[in-house]
């Protein structure tokens, strides 16, 4: 219980640190009407909120039999996670947000258990989906990469 109140008052001080940091932030242009330091002060203001939450709850979390146990096979899935969303990351410019999004999504569903159809089914549709409701409805522009050819 210690641990758990350690840990979430180190990550709080780290929130705090990156809150200053992106606080004077302004984009020399900004196509978000709330401009592009919003959306990070407010993930990081909702994790301190949790974070606090977590340091100063009256009881511990106690784990029961019903939850997942921190094996290897659990620690190997979240380290090939991780990866997968560094390769996300860095395709996500060259190859554009539709083909990236399926490149990665699929090893993600087949590594939780998704067979292959479904996997590559939803995760298409998915991407394209995103896209749509990104770039046309909300004009939040994505990058196609490879498939601007398709743009206009």
């Amino acid at each position: 219980m210690v641990l758990q109140r350690i840990f979430a008052v180190v990550l709080l001080l780290v929130c705090a640190a990156l809150a200053v940091m992106a606080w004077p932030y302004q984009a020399p242009f900004s196509y978000e009407p709330v401009g592009p330091r919003a959306f990070p002060l407010l993930m990081l203001g909702l994790m301190g909120a949790a974070l606090l939450y977590t340091a100063f709850r009256p009881t511990p979390v106690v784990h029961t039999e019903e939850d997942p146990p921190l094996d290897r096979e659990t620690l190997v899935k979240i380290g090939l996670c991780v990866v997968l969303l560094l390769v996300f990351a860095g395709l996500f410019e060259p190859l554009g947000f539709i083909l990236a999004s399926i490149l990665i999504g699929i090893p993600m569903a087949r590594l939780y258990g998704g067979r292959w159809v479904p996997s590559i089914v939803v995760v298409t549709l998915m991407s394209v989906g995103l896209y749509l409701l990104f770039d046309k409805a909300m004009d939040v522009p994505l990058p196609l990469g490879l498939l601007s050819v398709l743009e206009n």
